[in-house]
């Protein structure tokens, strides 16, 4: 087996093994104090989800890499957003109007052009 891909297994494997404790032992901790356990959905676990992608940003941030912060960003928005509208379309498909499609291919659009339009100089700064 190639090094490399040795390497990105093992890391993955890491990231997983990492991510669930910290989500088990968070909510586990959050239980004995009395939260909600709806609150330990939306934030600890929310947190624990993320919290991969904030030290990648973190490192990248650190070596004044932002092109690697703006691409994290992104891809993670994206990747969101796709899993709950794909988890959400398995478990209950929704009818959707044209007018509806319509309106959000144009915010989606908004979007797309205001991330390019923000990249143009090659920095992400405050403004961006």
């Amino acid at each position: 087996m190639d090094w490399n891909i040795f390497q990105i297994i093992l890391g993955a494997a890491m990231l997983y093994a990492g991510a669930e404790l910290m989500v088990r032992g968070s909510s586990g901790l959050a239980g004995r104090l009395g939260i909600s356990p709806l609150v330990i959905g939306l934030t600890v676990v929310a947190f624990g989800t993320s919290a991969p992608e904030l030290v990648v940003a973190v490192a990248a941030a650190l070596r004044q890499e932002s092109g690697l912060v703006v691409g994290n960003v992104i891809g993670s928005n994206i990747m969101n957003i796709a899993v709950v509208i794909g988890v959400s379309a398995a478990v209950r498909p929704m009818a959707v109007g044209t007018s509806t499609i319509r309106r959000q291919a144009l915010i989606a659009l908004a979007a797309v052009v205001a991330a390019w339009l923000a990249g143009l100089d090659g920095t992400a700064g405050r403004l961006d």
